[in-house]
């Protein structure tokens, strides 16, 4: 694994914040979260209100980034149970968990295409991290991305033509978005400080971030096109991951 100072611990830290936009689960609506509660990290589910919470993985090792399938049948997930971070899909109840990718680099933060065809992806396998994408069975997996300074945080936009993602191309993170096919990458962000964790609106016009811009990670958004960049939140503490509300509720339109 390419090792840029912290990013050890970053990708650690990043592991348990990053979560894949996806359409909700079908009613009842359920989530899918990590916890250590039983000594290492599995993957639990609950139903929205927070009762029926079921552990779905048990192994040694860590389980991470559950990431819902737009039909709301599987949940794909990254894990290092053998050695190192993999992306695995299983059943919404746990069973018939199947390895999709299998390397010696670290591949995780999974984000499935809005028709639940692909499954986007981050990895270091060729070096550096890049963004990936294969089949939601595990086969054609490409590098969309190709560059050496470090890719990152893939999220699928909502009619699946796009795909943005955080780079450290320009010497720190900034959001860039680009084509399902990895064709013609744009800078939206262009700011000399870091960028990171992009989320796009339902609607797929605009894309909230968290940019540490003004001194300490706090919520932006900007419409998709990179212009109008406003800050949502003010305060000292950190602010990252955001993730909006479906459009199916009446008036949802917010960033959680």
């Amino acid at each position: 694994m390419i090792r840029y100072g912290g990013l050890v611990a970053l990708l650690l830290v990043s592991l348990s914040l990053v979560a894949c936009s996806t359409p909700a689960a079908p009613q009842p609506q359920r989530i899918a979260f990590a916890t250590n509660r039983d000594g290492n990290y599995d993957i639990y589910v609950m139903l929205a209100n927070g009762s029926s919470q079921t552990r779905i993985t048990n192994v040694s090792g860590s389980d991470w980034n559950a990431a819902w399938s737009p039909r709301g049948d599987k949940i794909a997930f990254s894990s290092n149970r053998d050695g190192d971070y993999e992306i695995f899909v299983m059943e919404v109840d746990g069973s018939n968990q199947r390895q999709l990718t299998d390397n010696a680099a670290y591949d995780y933060a999974p984000c499935w295409s809005p028709d639940g065809e692909r499954i986007a992806f981050t990895s270091d396998r060729d070096g550096a991290s890049d963004i990936f994408a294969m089949n939601a069975d595990g086969s054609d997996q490409r590098n969309l991305t190709q560059n050496r300074a470090g890719d990152r945080f893939p999220a699928w936009s909502p009619d699946g033509e796009q795909i943005a993602f955080a780079s450290f191309r320009t010497g720190n993170a900034e959001i860039y978005v680009m084509g399902a096919d990895g064709s013609d990458p744009t800078n939206l962000t262009n700011h000399w400080d870091y960028d990171r964790f992009p989320a796009w609106s339902p609607d797929g016009e605009r894309i909230a971030f968290s940019s540490r811009r003004d001194g300490n990670y706090e919520i932006y958004v900007m419409w998709a096109n990179g212009s109008n960049q406003t800050r949502l939140t003010d305060n000292p503490a950190w602010d990252g991951g955001p993730s909006w509300s479906p459009q199916l509720l009446t008036g949802g339109d917010g960033v959680w």
